[in-house]
């Protein structure tokens, strides 16, 4: 599972290395494509393969909605493996679709990490948190 907020620097090849916590998960690949919100998602091969899976079972219920949705995630989507020093280079697509620029923060979102260009996250996580504490029972229903 990913987990935890980190502050890595984007270089100026467009790479940047990953958390030390999430090297074993995307050790043997990984694939990025857009998110929500403006930030660009990892999935673990493994992972993103399952996800695909299920999007393509569920496409012909979906609508035109639904295969717009699956066409920009898919044609977004980059496979990476790590370097040696556990880089990855962010394709100038995404960094452009996510505004990265040279400071950056990288979630742990359970299945998947999140890349964010560190502004946009505090702006973000912010207007997210205000809403946080008061949103237990109502968002997530019979969790807590």
């Amino acid at each position: 599972m990913l987990l935890g907020t980190f502050v890595p620097k984007l270089d100026e090849k467009g790479r940047v290395i990953l958390p030390a916590k999430f090297r074993d998960e995307f050790a043997a690949g990984l694939v990025m494509t857009r998110g929500q919100e403006g930030c660009v998602y990892l999935y673990s091969q493994r992972e993103f393969e399952l996800l695909h899976a299920r999007m393509s079972e569920q496409a012909p219920k979906l609508g035109k909605a639904g295969r717009d949705y699956i066409r920009m995630f898919l044609s977004g989507a980059s496979q990476e493996i790590p370097d040696k020093q556990s880089r990855i280079t962010i394709t100038p697509m995404l960094r452009e679709y996510a505004s990265l620029e040279r400071d950056l923060t990288v979630i742990g979102a359970g299945t998947r990490a999140e890349i964010w260009d560190a502004a946009a996250w505090k702006t973000y996580s912010e207007t997210a948190e205000a809403g946080f504490a008061d949103a237990d029972g109502e968002v997530i229903a019979g969790l807590f």
